[in-house]
């Protein structure tokens, strides 16, 4: 699977080439993921600019989105589908949305100790990941995404966050069993992106860590781990028994629209 060299676009990646059940793959060129769009300049970045982007899926939160907005490309499509919207403001409040503060969670080393050390980063971002299948606005959020996916006019569809690592990874994960890729190719693509996050957000992790912070926190938060997806998984398995009827009955996707998608995307 191709990984761009994208100046503008952190963790650009093309989901063309994974191999599914049958002997088939993944249609390239038609299935993107990237982290967030905000310094976006497709004369800057060719490649990018080459790809035809026609949809660009949001999966931020509306603080990120008036932070950084989307720079997105010449005719292409916004839409907007905050996975964490419902339990945003709560989740704020309790200091545990991680996914979506990573600049600031670690701003404070002691803070940081404090709501994060001895593993606690970790669970929280299960925690996140097991929020993905099972609340309300994530159900919204990925079933906007796999509708707007269905759409005839669709054209290449970028979905992303800010990292493009935990929500767009949860994506990802689900739009790849969803055309039959085996858990094994799900899982390391899953954490193939963590080269090019952790090198995104070097500074950050250099100034936590010369400010007395843990590695180790800096690694839970900044990265992904196997254990993030295990909890998405298992959590789609106990609310669902499987992707099929997570998607069908959580996310509120038609039989037909599944087929549509699989019949664009899997070559």
């Amino acid at each position: 699977m191709p990984q761009f060299d994208a100046s503008t676009i952190i963790n650009l990646r093309d989901l063309g080439g994974i191999a599914l059940a049958g002997d088939s793959a993944v249609r390239p060129g038609l299935l993107l993921r990237s982290g967030q769009l905000d310094r976006l300049d497709p004369a800057a970045d060719p490649a990018v600019a080459a790809l035809g982007i026609h949809t660009v899926v949001d999966l931020r939160t509306e603080h990120e989105r008036e932070e950084r907005p989307d720079q997105v490309p010449d005719g292409a499509r916004l839409i907007v589908a905050d996975v964490m919207a419902d339990s945003a403001a709560a989740r704020a409040a309790a200091g545990d949305d991680v996914p979506a503060r990573l600049d600031s969670v670690l701003g404070n080393p002691a803070i940081a100790e404090e709501h994060l050390g001895n593993g606690k980063a970790e669970k929280l971002l299960c925690e996140s990941y097991r929020a993905f299948v099972s609340s309300e606005s994530a159900c919204s959020a990925y079933g906007r995404l796999l509708s707007a996916l269905a759409e005839p006019d669709c054209g290449p569809l970028l979905f992303h966050c800010t990292a493009g690592k935990d929500r767009t990874g949860w994506a990802a994960a689900v739009i790849l069993l969803l055309l039959g890729a085996d858990e094994e190719a799900v899982r390391a693509e899953y954490l193939a992106v963590n080269p090019a996050v952790r090198t995104a957000f070097t500074p950050l992790i250099d100034r936590f860590t010369t400010a007395g912070g843990d590695p180790e926190i800096a690694d839970a938060i900044l990265g992904v781990r196997s254990a993030y997806l295990t909890a998405a998984l298992e959590e789609m398995d106990r609310a669902y028994g499987g992707v099929e009827a997570y998607v069908r009955d959580g996310l509120g996707l038609p039989d037909d629209a599944v087929d549509r998608i699989r019949a664009r995307c899997i070559a």
